[in-house]
């Protein structure tokens, strides 16, 4: 019997790329990051990974990569077993971490000597990603700040077309123009064949851009839903006079333009969701989230 359950708004487990079934992990057996955790993750989708720091964020992307190993429980991506490191697999998943490594090369060099790993690279793509993020070809990487290593990393994982692409901290050292092209390109590599999963606890970074949202809470998945679900759900609202004693506030965060609430949508009009308010309601109340979209 699992230890507490997945929040899974839509069916998804019949035509899934990313499959994991009572999985448990842990780097001490004794003190496991998950316990018969359940997940299916679905083709042609942007997937927010939100969880504060320490909730297993960096794990379950690394575990989707066949980087780190469960000890129970099976993991399947595109019908491969991630451990198995397959050369099928590996020419299919790219997984940017949040401390990217890049050698001595310049920008050119290293295009040429690494994106032929990848059966659909498409240097023209790379050129025009480093140069939609203002890097020259021929900068030296081991020269380059945090920020600009990080640009030339996510150009490179976009360039090389892979079904599954999964992103730990991305926008980590990107400034605010480098954040908005950074949206600009995930929402252009989209296609129905492939799946973006996008691991941050800066929330903001992800508004606009992911199509559905993975919450993770003292290690357990808390919430996974589509957003036009969540919006289904509960209204996001400011409130100049802010009455706490309301039944119907889940969450409310005072501020200088007024409180920001969460309330359930009890008349059915659609509101525009506040990824950040959405991500505390569940952390400040996540028995009671649950219980609502169930």
């Amino acid at each position: 019997m699992p230890s507490y359950s997945v929040v899974d708004i839509y069916n998804t487990k019949s035509k899934s790329m990313i499959d994991f079934e009572k999985v448990c992990f842990g780097y001490e057996k004794q003190k496991p990051l998950f316990e018969n955790l359940n997940l299916h993750l679905s083709p042609g989708r942007i997937y927010g990974l939100l969880g504060k720091n320490g909730e297993g964020k960096s794990s379950l992307l690394r575990n989707m990569a066949g980087l780190l190993f469960p000890y129970q429980g099976e993991i399947s991506v595109m019908g491969f077993k991630p451990s198995g490191r397959q050369a099928e697999f590996l020419q299919d998943v790219f997984f940017i971490p949040e401390e990217p490594y890049l050698p001595s090369f310049t920008v050119k060099n290293f295009s040429e000597r690494f994106g032929r790993l990848y059966p659909k690279y498409d240097q023209t793509g790379f050129l025009e990603g480093i140069s939609n993020f203002s890097i020259s070809v021929d900068a030296k990487l081991d020269k380059m700040s945090y920020g600009q290593r990080k640009k030339v990393f996510i150009a490179f994982a976009l360039a090389c077309n892979t079904k599954v692409l999964l992103m730990d901290e991305p926008t980590n050292g990107l400034d605010i123009p480098s954040k908005i092209q950074f949206k600009k390109l995930i929402l252009s590599a989209l296609s129905e064949d492939k799946i973006i999963v996008i691991a941050t606890h800066q929330v903001r970074d992800l508004d606009n851009i992911i199509d559905s949202v993975i919450i993770l809470n003292d290690n357990k998945i808390a919430i996974q839903a589509e957003l036009e679900t969540v919006v289904q759900h509960l209204s996001f609202d400011t409130y100049a006079d802010f009455n706490d004693e309301s039944d119907n506030i889940l969450y409310a965060q005072p501020g200088p333009d007024g409180c920001k609430v969460v309330t359930r949508n009890i008349f059915g009009i659609e509101t525009r969701i506040d990824l950040e308010q959405f991500f505390n309601a569940v952390v400040h109340s996540p028995a009671e989230m649950q219980q609502i979209f169930e």
